[in-house]
Protein backbone atom coordinates (compact mmCIF):
# COMPACT_ATOMS: atom_id res chain seq x y z
CA UNK A 1 0.00 0.00 0.00
CA UNK A 2 2.80 2.39 0.93
CA UNK A 3 4.54 1.78 -2.42
CA UNK A 4 1.46 2.94 -4.31
CA UNK A 5 1.11 6.13 -2.26
CA UNK A 6 4.78 6.92 -2.61
CA UNK A 7 4.51 6.24 -6.32
CA UNK A 8 1.94 9.01 -6.64
CA UNK A 9 4.12 11.29 -4.56
CA UNK A 10 7.12 10.64 -6.80
CA UNK A 11 5.09 11.34 -9.92
CA UNK A 12 3.77 14.59 -8.48
CA UNK A 13 7.18 15.76 -7.28
CA UNK A 14 8.69 14.93 -10.68
CA UNK A 15 6.07 17.05 -12.39
CA UNK A 16 6.66 19.95 -10.01
CA UNK A 17 10.40 19.79 -10.60
CA UNK A 18 9.85 19.63 -14.35
CA UNK A 19 7.65 22.71 -14.20
CA UNK A 20 10.28 24.61 -12.26
CA UNK A 21 10.09 28.03 -10.67
CA UNK A 22 9.39 30.67 -13.27
CA UNK A 23 8.92 28.12 -16.06
CA UNK A 24 6.98 29.43 -19.05
CA UNK A 25 4.75 26.34 -18.86
CA UNK A 26 3.44 26.90 -15.36
CA UNK A 27 -0.27 27.46 -14.74
CA UNK A 28 0.00 31.14 -13.88
CA UNK A 29 1.87 32.00 -17.08
CA UNK A 30 -0.23 29.78 -19.34
CA UNK A 31 -3.42 31.45 -18.23
CA UNK A 32 -2.38 35.00 -19.13
CA UNK A 33 -4.46 36.94 -21.63
CA UNK A 34 -4.01 36.03 -25.28
CA UNK A 35 -3.77 38.58 -28.03
CA UNK A 36 -7.35 38.11 -29.25
CA UNK A 37 -9.37 40.78 -27.51
CA UNK A 38 -8.16 39.94 -24.01
CA UNK A 39 -9.60 36.43 -24.15
CA UNK A 40 -7.88 33.94 -21.86
CA UNK A 41 -7.43 30.37 -23.04
CA UNK A 42 -8.14 28.04 -20.14
CA UNK A 43 -7.49 24.30 -20.24
CA UNK A 44 -9.36 22.08 -17.81
CA UNK A 45 -8.42 18.47 -17.13
CA UNK A 46 -11.59 16.39 -16.88
CA UNK A 47 -12.76 12.78 -16.64
CA UNK A 48 -15.21 12.02 -19.50
CA UNK A 49 -18.19 11.07 -17.32
CA UNK A 50 -21.63 12.62 -16.92
CA UNK A 51 -20.46 14.73 -13.97
CA UNK A 52 -18.66 17.22 -16.23
CA UNK A 53 -21.63 17.82 -18.56
CA UNK A 54 -22.26 21.31 -17.08
CA UNK A 55 -18.86 22.50 -18.36
CA UNK A 56 -19.71 21.53 -21.94
CA UNK A 57 -23.20 22.97 -21.59
CA UNK A 58 -21.82 26.21 -20.15
CA UNK A 59 -19.37 26.45 -23.00
CA UNK A 60 -22.21 25.99 -25.49
CA UNK A 61 -24.34 28.63 -23.76
CA UNK A 62 -21.53 31.19 -23.76
CA UNK A 63 -21.12 31.42 -19.99
CA UNK A 64 -17.32 31.25 -20.34
CA UNK A 65 -17.07 33.40 -23.46
CA UNK A 66 -19.01 36.16 -21.72
CA UNK A 67 -16.30 36.23 -19.06
CA UNK A 68 -13.41 36.30 -21.51
CA UNK A 69 -12.55 32.61 -21.18
CA UNK A 70 -11.82 30.37 -24.15
CA UNK A 71 -12.47 26.99 -22.59
CA UNK A 72 -10.65 23.80 -23.62
CA UNK A 73 -11.31 20.41 -22.03
CA UNK A 74 -8.80 17.55 -22.04
CA UNK A 75 -9.60 14.04 -20.81
CA UNK A 76 -7.70 11.96 -18.26
CA UNK A 77 -8.43 8.66 -16.52
CA UNK A 78 -8.93 10.14 -13.06
CA UNK A 79 -8.12 12.87 -10.59
CA UNK A 80 -4.75 11.29 -9.74
CA UNK A 81 -3.64 11.99 -13.33
CA UNK A 82 -5.16 15.47 -13.45
CA UNK A 83 -3.39 16.78 -10.34
CA UNK A 84 0.12 16.60 -11.92
CA UNK A 85 -1.32 18.22 -15.06
CA UNK A 86 -2.50 21.24 -13.06
CA UNK A 87 0.83 21.49 -11.24
CA UNK A 88 2.84 21.40 -14.47
CA UNK A 89 0.67 24.02 -16.18
CA UNK A 90 -0.78 21.57 -18.71
CA UNK A 91 -4.14 22.57 -17.23
CA UNK A 92 -5.09 25.76 -15.42
CA UNK A 93 -7.94 23.98 -13.65
CA UNK A 94 -8.84 20.37 -13.05
CA UNK A 95 -11.77 18.15 -12.12
CA UNK A 96 -10.92 15.81 -9.28
CA UNK A 97 -12.44 13.83 -6.46
CA UNK A 98 -11.52 15.06 -2.96
CA UNK A 99 -9.37 12.04 -2.15
CA UNK A 100 -6.89 12.77 -4.97
CA UNK A 101 -6.52 16.34 -3.75
CA UNK A 102 -5.99 15.26 -0.15
CA UNK A 103 -3.35 12.70 -1.19
CA UNK A 104 -1.51 15.47 -3.05
CA UNK A 105 -1.81 17.78 -0.03
CA UNK A 106 -0.21 15.22 2.29
CA UNK A 107 2.72 15.06 -0.12
CA UNK A 108 3.31 18.79 0.29
CA UNK A 109 1.47 19.95 -2.83
CA UNK A 110 -0.47 23.21 -2.47
CA UNK A 111 -3.84 23.02 -4.24
CA UNK A 112 -7.04 25.00 -3.86
CA UNK A 113 -10.57 23.90 -4.64
CA UNK A 114 -12.40 26.60 -6.59
CA UNK A 115 -16.00 25.36 -6.74
CA UNK A 116 -18.04 22.20 -6.34
CA UNK A 117 -18.37 19.97 -9.39
CA UNK A 118 -20.78 17.19 -8.48
CA UNK A 119 -22.59 15.50 -5.59
CA UNK A 120 -24.19 12.11 -5.05
CA UNK A 121 -27.95 11.78 -5.54
CA UNK A 122 -28.09 9.99 -2.19
CA UNK A 123 -30.05 7.14 -3.78
CA UNK A 124 -28.61 3.85 -2.50
CA UNK A 125 -30.48 1.87 -5.16
CA UNK A 126 -29.39 3.76 -8.28
CA UNK A 127 -26.82 6.51 -7.92
CA UNK A 128 -24.41 8.13 -10.36
CA UNK A 129 -21.99 5.27 -9.66
CA UNK A 130 -22.54 1.65 -8.71
CA UNK A 131 -20.73 -1.64 -8.28
CA UNK A 132 -22.00 -3.90 -11.07
CA UNK A 133 -21.76 -7.64 -11.63
CA UNK A 134 -22.88 -10.04 -14.36
CA UNK A 135 -26.54 -11.00 -14.32
CA UNK A 136 -25.75 -14.57 -13.27
CA UNK A 137 -23.10 -13.61 -10.70
CA UNK A 138 -23.43 -15.22 -7.25
CA UNK A 139 -22.67 -11.81 -5.71
CA UNK A 140 -25.94 -10.35 -4.41
CA UNK A 141 -24.85 -7.65 -1.96
CA UNK A 142 -21.95 -5.42 -0.96
CA UNK A 143 -20.67 -7.73 1.78
CA UNK A 144 -20.34 -10.54 -0.78
CA UNK A 145 -17.72 -8.53 -2.69
CA UNK A 146 -15.24 -9.74 -0.07
CA UNK A 147 -13.01 -12.35 -1.64
CA UNK A 148 -13.66 -11.06 -5.16
CA UNK A 149 -11.94 -8.78 -7.68
CA UNK A 150 -13.45 -5.31 -8.19
CA UNK A 151 -12.36 -2.88 -10.90
CA UNK A 152 -11.90 0.81 -10.12
CA UNK A 153 -10.68 3.56 -12.45
CA UNK A 154 -7.78 4.54 -10.16
CA UNK A 155 -6.23 2.40 -7.42
CA UNK A 156 -5.74 3.67 -3.86
CA UNK A 157 -8.26 6.44 -4.34
CA UNK A 158 -11.89 7.37 -3.74
CA UNK A 159 -13.25 4.32 -5.61
CA UNK A 160 -11.76 1.60 -3.45
CA UNK A 161 -12.33 3.75 -0.34
CA UNK A 162 -16.10 4.00 -0.85
CA UNK A 163 -16.41 0.39 -2.02
CA UNK A 164 -14.68 -0.74 1.17
CA UNK A 165 -17.05 1.42 3.20
CA UNK A 166 -20.09 -0.11 1.48
CA UNK A 167 -18.75 -3.61 2.21
CA UNK A 168 -18.00 -2.64 5.81
CA UNK A 169 -21.48 -1.16 6.39
CA UNK A 170 -23.07 -4.31 4.96
CA UNK A 171 -21.19 -6.53 7.41
CA UNK A 172 -18.43 -7.78 5.09
CA UNK A 173 -14.65 -7.67 5.43
CA UNK A 174 -13.31 -4.79 3.28
CA UNK A 175 -9.74 -6.09 3.60
CA UNK A 176 -10.69 -9.13 1.51
CA UNK A 177 -11.71 -7.12 -1.57
CA UNK A 178 -9.07 -7.18 -4.34
CA UNK A 179 -8.96 -4.09 -6.56
CA UNK A 180 -7.65 -3.77 -10.10
CA UNK A 181 -7.38 -0.63 -12.24
CA UNK A 182 -9.44 -0.41 -15.45
CA UNK A 183 -10.71 2.74 -17.25
CA UNK A 184 -14.45 3.35 -16.87
CA UNK A 185 -15.20 2.86 -20.56
CA UNK A 186 -13.61 -0.61 -20.52
CA UNK A 187 -15.48 -1.85 -17.45
CA UNK A 188 -18.68 -3.12 -19.12
CA UNK A 189 -16.60 -5.42 -21.34
CA UNK A 190 -14.42 -6.46 -18.38
CA UNK A 191 -17.52 -7.65 -16.50
CA UNK A 192 -19.09 -9.33 -19.51
CA UNK A 193 -15.86 -11.14 -20.35
CA UNK A 194 -15.22 -12.31 -16.80
CA UNK A 195 -12.01 -10.30 -16.48
CA UNK A 196 -13.24 -9.06 -13.08
CA UNK A 197 -15.99 -10.19 -10.70
CA UNK A 198 -17.39 -6.68 -10.30
CA UNK A 199 -16.69 -3.09 -11.32
CA UNK A 200 -17.30 0.25 -9.67
CA UNK A 201 -18.30 2.47 -12.54
CA UNK A 202 -19.70 5.90 -13.25
CA UNK A 203 -22.04 7.03 -15.97
CA UNK A 204 -22.36 6.39 -18.86
CA UNK A 205 -20.48 3.10 -18.29
CA UNK A 206 -22.96 2.06 -15.59
CA UNK A 207 -26.02 2.36 -17.83
CA UNK A 208 -24.20 0.77 -20.77
CA UNK A 209 -23.32 -2.24 -18.60
CA UNK A 210 -26.90 -2.51 -17.36
CA UNK A 211 -28.18 -2.44 -20.94
CA UNK A 212 -25.96 -5.48 -21.51
CA UNK A 213 -27.47 -7.36 -18.58
CA UNK A 214 -25.25 -6.34 -15.66
CA UNK A 215 -26.87 -5.50 -12.33
CA UNK A 216 -25.89 -3.28 -9.41
CA UNK A 217 -25.18 -4.67 -5.94
CA UNK A 218 -24.40 -1.38 -4.18
CA UNK A 219 -24.18 2.37 -4.75
CA UNK A 220 -21.12 3.17 -2.61
CA UNK A 221 -21.14 6.97 -2.86
CA UNK A 222 -24.65 7.18 -1.46
CA UNK A 223 -23.86 4.46 1.09
CA UNK A 224 -20.85 6.43 2.32
CA UNK A 225 -22.74 9.72 2.75
CA UNK A 226 -26.09 10.71 1.18
CA UNK A 227 -24.72 14.23 0.63
CA UNK A 228 -21.20 13.28 -0.41
CA UNK A 229 -19.24 15.78 -2.50
CA UNK A 230 -17.85 13.66 -5.33
CA UNK A 231 -15.57 16.13 -7.08
CA UNK A 232 -14.62 19.77 -7.30
CA UNK A 233 -12.85 22.00 -9.82
CA UNK A 234 -9.48 23.02 -8.43
CA UNK A 235 -6.31 24.91 -9.32
CA UNK A 236 -2.77 25.31 -8.01
CA UNK A 237 -2.21 27.55 -5.01
CA UNK A 238 0.20 29.53 -7.16
CA UNK A 239 -2.35 30.34 -9.85
CA UNK A 240 -4.95 31.20 -7.19
CA UNK A 241 -2.51 33.69 -5.69
CA UNK A 242 -1.09 35.17 -8.91
CA UNK A 243 -4.25 35.32 -11.02
CA UNK A 244 -7.25 35.71 -8.69
CA UNK A 245 -9.23 37.48 -11.42
CA UNK A 246 -9.06 34.41 -13.67
CA UNK A 247 -10.09 32.16 -10.78
CA UNK A 248 -13.02 34.48 -10.04
CA UNK A 249 -14.21 34.50 -13.66
CA UNK A 250 -13.84 30.72 -13.96
CA UNK A 251 -15.77 30.18 -10.72
CA UNK A 252 -18.59 32.47 -11.88
CA UNK A 253 -18.85 30.68 -15.24
CA UNK A 254 -18.88 27.24 -13.63
CA UNK A 255 -21.47 28.37 -11.08
CA UNK A 256 -23.77 29.56 -13.86
CA UNK A 257 -23.15 26.30 -15.75
CA UNK A 258 -24.01 24.15 -12.73
CA UNK A 259 -27.21 26.06 -12.09
CA UNK A 260 -28.26 25.85 -15.75
CA UNK A 261 -27.55 22.11 -15.95
CA UNK A 262 -29.54 21.50 -12.77
CA UNK A 263 -32.51 23.40 -14.20
CA UNK A 264 -32.24 21.83 -17.68
CA UNK A 265 -31.40 18.12 -17.22
CA UNK A 266 -32.45 17.20 -20.78
CA UNK A 267 -29.94 19.69 -22.18
CA UNK A 268 -27.31 18.35 -19.78
CA UNK A 269 -27.92 14.85 -21.12
CA UNK A 270 -27.53 16.10 -24.68
CA UNK A 271 -24.26 17.79 -23.79
CA UNK A 272 -22.85 14.37 -22.87
CA UNK A 273 -22.99 13.38 -26.55
CA UNK A 274 -20.37 16.03 -27.33
CA UNK A 275 -17.64 14.14 -25.46
CA UNK A 276 -18.82 10.51 -25.36
CA UNK A 277 -20.20 8.09 -27.92
CA UNK A 278 -23.51 7.04 -26.49
CA UNK A 279 -26.66 5.38 -27.77
CA UNK A 280 -29.85 7.46 -27.63
CA UNK A 281 -31.65 4.84 -25.52
CA UNK A 282 -28.77 4.69 -23.04
CA UNK A 283 -28.69 8.50 -22.89
CA UNK A 284 -32.32 8.62 -21.72
CA UNK A 285 -31.63 6.16 -18.89
CA UNK A 286 -28.51 7.80 -17.46
CA UNK A 287 -28.52 8.70 -13.78
CA UNK A 288 -27.41 12.31 -13.42
CA UNK A 289 -25.62 13.56 -10.30
CA UNK A 290 -26.61 16.66 -8.39
CA UNK A 291 -24.77 19.86 -9.28
CA UNK A 292 -24.86 22.23 -6.29
CA UNK A 293 -22.28 25.02 -6.20
CA UNK A 294 -21.29 24.45 -2.57
CA UNK A 295 -19.07 21.62 -1.34
CA UNK A 296 -20.10 19.56 1.68
CA UNK A 297 -17.04 19.85 3.89
CA UNK A 298 -18.39 17.39 6.47
CA UNK A 299 -18.67 14.68 3.81
CA UNK A 300 -15.10 15.38 2.66
CA UNK A 301 -13.89 15.08 6.23
CA UNK A 302 -15.54 11.65 6.31
CA UNK A 303 -13.61 10.69 3.16
CA UNK A 304 -10.44 11.89 4.88
CA UNK A 305 -11.16 9.67 7.88
CA UNK A 306 -11.84 6.65 5.66
CA UNK A 307 -8.70 7.37 3.63
CA UNK A 308 -6.64 7.44 6.82
CA UNK A 309 -8.13 4.09 7.81
CA UNK A 310 -7.16 2.69 4.41
CA UNK A 311 -3.62 4.07 4.64
CA UNK A 312 -3.95 6.37 1.62
CA UNK A 313 -2.06 9.26 3.18
CA UNK A 314 0.99 7.50 4.55
CA UNK A 315 2.07 9.01 7.86
CA UNK A 316 0.46 12.40 7.16
CA UNK A 317 -2.99 13.67 8.06
CA UNK A 318 -4.93 15.66 5.46
CA UNK A 319 -6.48 19.05 6.24
CA UNK A 320 -9.69 19.22 4.16
CA UNK A 321 -10.52 22.75 5.30
CA UNK A 322 -7.25 24.07 3.83
CA UNK A 323 -8.24 22.81 0.37
CA UNK A 324 -12.03 23.04 0.37
CA UNK A 325 -12.74 25.69 2.99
Amino acid sequence: MRRRVLGLATAVVTVVCAAGCGSSSDGASASSDSGSGGTTQVKVGIVPIVDVAPLYLGQEKGFFDSRGIELKMESAQGGAAIVPGVLSGQFQFGFSNPTSLMIAQTQGIALKSVINATTTTGNTTRDVTGVLVKKDSPIKSAKELAGHTVAVNTLKNIGDTVVREAVRKDGGDPAKVKFVEIPFDQMPAAIAGGRVDAAWMGEPAQTIAMSQGARSVTAPFAETDPKLTLATYFTSARLAQENPDLVKRFKEAVSESLAYASAHPDEARQAITTYTKIDAEVLKKLTLPLWPTETNLASIEKLASLGEEDGLFGDKKPDPAAIFG
